[in-house]
């Protein structure tokens, strides 16, 4: 029963948890953090046999759940969310472990799409903080780094709320990658392009060797349409290892696909017959990320009764993943979309080609230090009219006066802010009704874009 002063006590608990989660975040970003940390990264950096150490003693949570594991250079997080989401409709209580974050950390776990609490997150560094310090005062194979830290935060989240199934998508690459020391039951492996070149390689040929390496003995593994060279290369392993590979566009295909407003209609062929789907999502990669989501689910529905067409259906109808050629205005047109490279550039440029009539196209980009700067800008300088630089405030932006002179020599002046809440009503104030703005370049950019509409009260 509430007393006279229950609510001072309330208020006080709160103010407790909220100082016990900024230490726990604060711990977590203590280790070594790759994702915001500016500088090269090298193969050198990951061995997973720390992993292996850390949850060894944490009595192995990866183990505990039939897992999907989800790899790729575009589309893992939109295939990752489809199959979790269809898990989730089919009855089965289902983690997602992706990255990175939008918003909060806490969105990088999450049980039947809801994320890990605030108390959860505490009391799950209480619980691995001793196992940490322990690995880390050894550094038999060097010592824990943040994301390594996280996904065994992760593992041990879904653990402890008994999940039937885990759906983990690779940080980056695969075969050195901390979530590699799953058992996967289905291996995805997304469109591959070049990324991370330091790490994975400059060639096609070596990104595909890495990212093969989530390949387990015996298991199966669905790709989405690949460029020869990295098909060759997944289907050498396949071989190796002795796992059945399924190619979206060979073994199960979309076709009929329509749109209306901020949703696509397709139909697919696959082991459970023909049958139609849609998602909330744009862009015709989608419809190779749906198809992808659908093999794997398909394979896992051998040995799950729960998931069936219906049950996929209604998964993908409820899909839901921010910044990706996410609509936030009607009027005028904004569109969000973490497009980083030349090749995801491109089939950005594609999409609003496709999906979307406008007059004038407004450019709002900021990028990360490690991006081909060039290639970037040499895709956007013919398709927007007017340009706006700007920068998130992620340790890993790039400067906007490098963008800005890159814009220059291709003949374009650009605008030029550090702050993306600046960025956003400036472009506003150049558009017309009938205009797009479009905010890309870094995830890290589109949130605050998402957060700055979100103020302005901008509605579809």
């Amino acid at each position: 029963m509430a007393t006279p002063f229950s609510f001072l006590r309330d208020s006080f608990k709160d103010r407790q948890t909220d100082n016990r989660y900024q230490q726990a975040l604060d711990y977590i970003y203590s280790f070594i953090d790759y994702e915001r940390q500016p500088g090269p990264r090298t193969r050198v950096t990951y061995d997973l046999r720390r992993m292996d150490e850390l949850l060894g003693r944490l009595d192995n949570p990866h183990f505990k759940a039939r897992t999907a594991h989800i790899a790729g250079s575009k589309g893992k997080g939109s295939v990752a969310a489809m199959v979790a989401s269809a898990l989730t409709a089919s009855g089965y209580k289902t983690g997602l472990f992706t990255s990175p974050h939008l918003h909060d950390l806490n969105e990088r776990m999450r049980v039947d799409w809801e994320m890990v609490s605030n108390e959860e997150l505490v009391a799950l560094v209480d619980r691995l903080r001793p196992e940490i310090e322990s690995v880390n005062e050894a550094a038999t194979y060097g010592k824990l780094t943040t994301f390594e830290i996280l996904t065994a935060l992760g593992f041990t989240h879904f653990a402890q709320k008994g999940v039937d199934f885990q759906v983990i998508e690779v940080g980056l690459g695969g075969r050195l990658d901390a979530t590699n020391v799953v058992h996967p039951e289905v291996c995805v492996i997304t469109s591959l392009s070049f990324e991370h070149t330091e790490v994975l390689g400059n060639t096609l040929t070596e990104i595909a060797t890495e990212k093969a390496g989530i390949i387990k003995e015996g298991s199966r593994v669905v790709i989405s349409p690949q460029a020869e060279e990295a098909d060759n290369v997944i289907e050498k392993e396949c071989r190796n290892r002795g796992a059945e590979l399924l190619r979206v566009g060979r073994d199960i295909t979309w076709h009929n696909p329509r749109y209306e407003l901020e949703k696509q209609h397709f139909q697919v062929k696959g082991r459970l017959g023909n049958y139609e789907l849609s998602i909330p999502l744009l862009g015709q990669y989608q419809l190779d990320n749906a198809t992808a989501a659908v093999a794997a689910l398909e394979i896992l529905a051998e040995r799950s009764p729960g998931i069936t067409v219906e049950t996929i259906r209604t998964g993908l109808e409820r899909v839901q993943w921010e910044g990706r050629l996410q609509i936030l205005s009607r009027k005028p047109l904004i569109v969000v979309d973490g497009a980083h490279n030349v090749d995801s550039i491109q089939r950005l440029k594609q999409s609003l080609r496709h999906y979307f009539d406008f007059e004038r196209a407004i450019l709002i980009i900021g990028l990360s230090a490690d991006k081909n700067l060039g290639g970037v800008v040499s895709e956007l300088v013919s398709f927007f009219d007017r340009v706006i630089v700007t920068r998130s405030i992620h340790p890993r932006a790039m400067a906007t006066a490098p963008i800005v002179a890159e814009f220059a020599r291709r003949g374009i002046t650009a605008e030029e802010t550090d702050d993306i809440s600046i960025a956003l009503p400036l472009a506003l104030g150049m558009a017309g009704e009938r205009d797009l703005i479009c905010v890309t370049g870094s995830l890290f950019v589109v949130a605050g874009a998402i957060e700055q509409a979100a103020l302005h009260k901008l509605a579809t």
